[in-house]
C-alpha cells in the first residue's frame, strides 16, 4: 500500500498504520481509494476484496457465526497461470467425498439443534458457513481468509481499523496439511479453531499454535497405540506406508519412535500423495509385493489409500495384514477393498447422535435443488440429473432426468451410514465445544435457575478462544474438555474388517484402548480378531524366527535388530528367556543343563568308596594290609628259624606293621573330605612311610654291621645292638612327626571345592595349607629312601645265603620310581585322579617294599625249610654266583 508522505507521525499513529497494514495483507485487501493521512490520524477507508469470494457450501446467518471447513471433494482444479491476465477462480474436482458431506451436514444439524435447545444458547441464534477446501492448501487458505474477512465485496474499515473477524470459531479442517495452512492466517487474530480430524501431533504445540483445539485423539497418542498393538501380537519385521502430509509424515515419524521403543525393526518407509505421479505409487505399491514383511502399517488419508488400494488390486499380491490409521480404517468407503480383509486399527469410539439420520436423509429433490453440493451428490448418486442441460456432475444432455421416484432411504452410501458414527460425532462435539464457550460469554444464570443471554453484545473470537480452554460438560453420554495442548482424552476402539456369512464386510470392534490407564492395562482385547485371508490364527511377521531358550541373538551384519542369527550360549552360559540378546553367566556352584536354558547345580566329585576306581584301590590295599597280617603270622610261628633270626626278627615285626599302617593311610584318601581327614591322610602317610623306611635302613645298617663284626677283631656289633637300632627307627620317625606337628600348627589341610580344574563339576578335594610343609614330609621321605638305597647299594657284595641287601636296593629303586614318578603325575592328574594317583604311589611302593623284602623269605620258610637252616645261611658263595 501506498501513504501520502508526512512531515512527522506519533508513535501510536505508526503502530496504527503497522497494524492496518497487516491486516491489509492476511485478509488479502486492496485499496479501492487513497489513504489520506494527517497528523491528527487515519481517516476511514474502503476496501474491497482481492480475487472472487467463493460462496459456503451451506450456509446461514445467525447472531454468532461459526465457520466450517470440510474436505468435500478430492482434488483442486489445477490452473496454470500465463501472468497475463487475472487468474482464474479456484475449483474443486474429482469426485465427492460423501463421508465428509455427511461431516458438514452434521455442523449444520449441531447448530439448528442448539438454536432449538431451551438450555444452551437460548434465545440466540447461531450462524453458520460451510466451506468446500478441496482438500488442497491453496483452497484452505482462501476460505480462511472468508471466514476473517466476510464475504461483502466492499466495506470500510473504520476510523481505528479495528473490525473484527466474521466467525466467532472455526470448525475444521478435515486434514492436518490444510488446518496448519489456515492456522498461519487464523492464529494471529486469535480466531479459536476447533478440528473434528486434523491429529498431527504437530499441532499441540501451543508456541506454534496457541488457537488450536480437537475433539478427536492426537496421532502422538494413535501412534503409541499402534505401537502396542504390534508388539502384542509379536510382530517384529513390518513395513510402513504413510502419506506425504503432515498428517503421514508427523504421525509415521511418532509411530516409528514408539516402534523403536518397542523392539519393532521397519523394512521400508515409503511415502506417497494422491497428487503424485502413477508411477510413483505403483512403485509402493510394488515394494509391499516383493517385501518380506506381513504386516503393513498404513499411516494414510483415506483419499491417498484409496488411490494405493485400486494400484494394489491391478496386480495379484501376496497376502498382507494391513494395520491402518483412524483416517482410512473406520471409512466405510474403504470396506470395498477385499484385500484388506482381516484389517486391524484403532478407531474414534462409536457413538450414537439421536435425530441425526432423519436429519440427514430429509432431502427432498426441491430442496437438493437449492444447494449445488447436494445437487452434485443427489445426481452422482443416482445416476441422473435433476435439470434439463448439463448436470453439476458433468453428465450430458443424453443422461436421464430424476423423475422423483430416487429414495435416498434406500441408499446405500458413506452419507447415509450413521452405523458407525465415530469422527461424525467429533464434529458433533467440536460445534457444542463452541456454543459452551459462547454460552459462557453472553449468559448468565438467574436465582431462579433460568438462563439470561445477551445477542447484542460484542463478542471477540479471542473472548470464545480463552472460553474454550476451560469448557467441561457431557453430551449424548460422552465427555468434552480440552487439556492444556488443546488435546481430549485419547480413547479408541480397536476395529476389525470382518467377512460376513453373506460375504458382506463389517467393521467389528474387537478392542478398546486408553491412553490415560497404566501402560500394561491400555489395550484391552475383548473379541477374537478374524485375520487376513479370514484365518484365526495370528499371522507372524518376523525377520528372523525367535530364538529358543538356551541361544542368543547375533545381528546379521548391515541389516536392522529384528534380524539375527540364534547362536548357542557358551559354556557356561545360559538363556532362560526367548529371544534374548545376551547369555547370562552361571553362578559360581553352577552349570548350565544340556539344552543351557537353566542353571543346575555342580556336581559334586570325590574319590569314594562306592565307584569302580575306589573299589579297586581299597581292595589293593586291605590286599596289603591281610598279606603284611599273614606275613607277621608266619614269621611269628617260625620266629625261631634260622632266616627269620638272621633278619632281624624285631625289625621285620616292625616293619609288616607299618607296611600295614601304609596300606591303610592309603583308605584315608578315599571318601569325602573333612577337615580332620585331610589332616590325617597326608601325616599318617608321613609318619608311616617313615616309621617303614626306618625299619629298612635300620635293617640295611644291621646287615652292614653283622659282616663287618666278622671281621678279626672288630667290636662294632655292640655300637648297634638292639637298642640302638630302635633308638635310629624312633629318632628318624620322630623328626617326621615333628614335621608334620610343625605343618598341623602353622598351615593345616584343609578340604576345597576345586572349580577351575573342571568347569562343569565340582571336585572336592584337600589343599595341602602349607606347600613348604607338604613338599618337606615328601622330601624327607625321599632322603631317608636315597640314604638307605646307597648303604643297600655298598651291600651288594656280600655272600648270597646271608645277603638281602640286594632286594634292599631293588626295593628301594622301585621305591624311589615310583614317588619320582609319581610328582609330575601328582601335579599333572586333574581332579579327584590326583588323589587316586597318590594312593597308587602309596599302594605301588608298599608292595614293592613287601614283596622284595618278604617273599623271599616266605617261599624259603615255606616251601624251601631245608634252606632255614642256619648251616645253609653260613655257607659263602663266590663272587661270580652273586646274582
Amino acid at each position: 500500500m501506498r501513504l501520502s508522505p508526512a512531515p512527522a507521525l506519533d508513535p501510536s499513529l505508526a503502530d496504527s498504520l503497522v497494524i492496518l497494514h497487516l491486516a491489509v495483507v492476511a485478509g488479502g485487501l486492496d485499496w479501492l481509494s487513497s489513504a489520506s493521512v494527517s497528523a491528527s490520524g487515519l481517516e476511514s477507508v474502503r476496501c474491497r476484496l482481492q480475487g472472487t469470494p467463493r460462496p459456503p457450501a451451506f450456509s446461514q446467518d445467525g447472531d454468532f457465526v461459526i465457520g466450517g471447513v470440510f474436505s468435500i471433494h478430492y482434488y483442486m482444479h489445477t490452473v496454470d497461470h500465463s501472468y497475463t491476465g487475472m487468474p482464474e477462480p479456484l475449483q474443486c474436482t474429482g469426485s465427492m467425498d460423501s463421508r465428509e458431506l455427511r461431516f458438514s451436514r452434521t455442523m449444520v444439524f449441531a447448530v439448528e439443534e442448539i438454536n432449538n435447545s431451551s438450555h444452551l444458547l437460548p434465545g440466540i441464534m447461531l450462524g453458520y458457513q460451510v466451506h468446500d477446501s478441496c482438500s488442497s492448501v491453496p483452497m484452505a487458505v482462501k476460505v480462511a481468509f472468508q471466514l476473517a474477512n466476510g464475504l461483502d465485496p466492499m466495506f470500510d474499515t473504520g476510523e481505528q481499523c479495528s473490525g473484527s473477524a466474521t466467525v466467532t470459531a472455526i470448525v475444521g479442517e478435515s486434514g492436518s496439511t490444510p488446518t496448519i495452512s489456515m492456522l498461519r492466517i487464523t492464529g494471529p487474530f486469535g480466531i479459536p479453531q476447533v478440528s473434528h480430524s486434523s491429529t498431527c501431533a504437530c499441532l499441540s504445540d501451543k508456541k506454534q499454535y496457541p488457537t488450536f483445539f480437537r475433539t478427536i485423539p492426537s496421532d502422538q497418542f494413535q501412534a503409541a497405540a499402534l505401537a502396542n498393538l504390534i508388539r502384542h501380537f509379536g510382530w517384529t519385521w513390518i513395513g510402513a506406508v504413510r502419506s506425504d502430509s503432515d498428517y503421514g509424515n508427523n504421525g509415521m515419524a511418532a509411530f516409528l519412535q514408539a516402534a523403536q521403543e518397542e523392539g519393532i525393526c521397519v523394512e521400508y518407509s515409503e511415502a506417497f500423495y494422491r497428487t503424485n505421479p502413477l508411477s510413483r505409487v505403483q512403485r509402493v505399491a510394488e515394494v509391499i509385493r516383493s517385501s518380506t514383511a506381513r504386516v503393513v502399517v498404513a499411516f494414510v488419508a483415506s483419499g491417498d489409500m484409496r488411490i494405493l488400494l485400486r494400484e494394489m488390486e491391478r496386480l495379484p499380491s501376496p497376502p498382507r495384514q494391513w494395520i491402518g490409521s483412524e483416517s482410512w480404517v473406520t471409512d466405510p468407503d474403504m470396506l470395498r477393498f477385499g484385500l484388506c480383509a482381516g484389517a486391524i486399527g484403532f478407531g474414534i469410539q462409536r457413538s450414537v447422535i439421536p435425530g441425526l439420520r432423519d436429519f440427514l436423509l430429509d432431502l427432498s429433490p426441491q430442496k437438493v435443488s437449492n444447494s449445488p453440493l447436494l445437487t452434485e451428490f443427489w445426481e452422482g448418486a443416482f445416476g441422473c440429473r435433476l435439470r434439463i442441460g448439463t448436470s453439476s456432475t458433468g453428465v450430458g444432455v443424453e443422461e436421464k432426468v430424476c423423475d422423483g421416484s430416487e429414495d435416498i432411504q434406500q441408499l446405500q452410501a458413506p452419507y447415509t451410514d450413521t452405523s458407525q458414527l465415530r469422527v461424525t460425532n467429533m464434529v458433533y462435539k467440536a460445534v457444542y465445544a463452541i456454543a459452551h464457550a459462547i454460552h459462557s460469554i453472553v449468559c448468565e444464570e438467574r436465582e431462579n435457575s433460568t438462563v439470561n443471554c445477551d445477542k447484542n453484545l460484542n463478542v471477540k473470537p479471542t473472548q470464545v478462544l480463552e472460553r474454550l480452554r476451560r469448557v467441561n460438560f457431557s453430551r449424548n453420554g460422552y465427555q468434552v474438555s480440552f487439556d492444556a495442548n488443546g488435546d481430549p482424552v485419547a480413547t479408541y476402539e480397536l476395529v476389525n474388517w470382518q467377512i460376513r456369512k453373506s460375504g458382506k464386510m463389517e467393521f467389528v470392534t474387537v478392542g478398546r484402548y486408553d491412553a490415560s490407564l497404566p501402560p500394561d492395562q491400555r489395550l484391552d482385547m475383548e473379541r477374537e480378531i478374524t485375520w487376513v485371508k479370514n484365518s484365526t490364527q495370528v499371522p507372524v511377521s518376523v525377520c528372523s524366527e525367535s530364538c529358543p531358550p538356551g541361544t542368543r541373538k547375533a545381528v546379521q551384519k548391515g541389516r536392522p535388530l529384528c534380524c539375527y542369527d540364534c547362536i548357542q550360549c557358551a559354556e557356561g552360559e545360559i538363556s532362560n528367556n526367548t529371544d534374548s540378546s545376551d547369555c547370562l553367566i552361571c553362578p559360581e556352584e553352577y552349570w548350565p543343563n544340556a539344552e543351557r536354558d537353566r542353571c543346575i547345580l555342580k556336581p559334586v566329585e570325590f574319590l569314594s568308596f562306592h565307584e569302580v576306581l575306589g573299589i579297586i584301590l581299597t581292595a589293593c590295599s586291605m590286599g596289603g594290609v591281610c598279606l603284611a597280617i599273614a606275613t607277621a603270622t608266619v614269621f611269628y610261628r617260625h620266629r625261631t628259624s634260622a632266616i627269620v633270626r638272621a633278619n632281624n626278627s624285631e625289625l621285620s615285626f616292625l616293619l609288616l606293621f607299618s607296611l600295614a599302617l601304609c596300606f591303610l593311610c592309603s583308605l584315608t584318601f578315599i571318601g569325602r573330605p573333612s577337615e580332620w581327614s585331610c589332616m590325617l591322610r597326608h601325616t599318617a602317610f608321613g609318619i608311616t612311610f617313615v616309621l617303614c623306611i626306618s625299619c629298612v635302613l635300620g635293617k640295611t645298617i644291621v646287615v652292614l654291621m653283622a659282616f663287618r663284626a666278622t671281621l678279626p677283631g672288630s667290636n662294632v656289633m655292640k655300637w648297634f645292638g638292639p637298642p640302638q637300632q630302635r633308638l635310629t627307627v624312633v629318632s628318624f620317625t620322630f623328626v617326621q612327626a615333628m614335621i608334620c606337628t610343625l605343618w598341623l600348627v602353622l598351615s593345616p589341610p584343609f578340604p576345597i571345592k576345586n572349580l577351575t580344574t573342571y568347569k562343569e563339576k565340582i571336585i572336592l578335594e584337600c589343599d595341602v595349607g602349607s606347600a613348604i610343609g607338604f613338599w618337606a614330609v615328601l622330601g624327607y621321605i625321599g632322603l631317608l629312601s636315597l640314604l638307605c638305597f646307597v648303604l643297600a647299594f655298598l651291600a651288594r657284595k656280600l655272600p648270597d645265603n646271608f645277603n638281602e641287601a640286594k632286594f634292599i636296593t631293588f626295593s628301594m629303586l622301585i621305591f624311589c620310581a615310583v614317588w619320582i614318578t609319581f610328582i609330575p603325575a601328582y601335579v599333572s592328574s586333574p581332579g579327584k585322579f590326583t588323589v587316586a594317583v597318590e594312593i597308587f604311589a602309596i599302594i605301588t611302593s608298599s608292595f614293592g617294599l613287601f614283596f622284595l623284602l618278604f617273599v623271599p623269605k616266605c617261599f624259603i620258610i615255606l616251601f624251601r625249610p631245608e634252606k632255614n637252616t642256619k648251616k645253609h645261611l653260613m655257607e659263602k658263595t663266590s663272587n661270580d654266583k652273586r646274582y
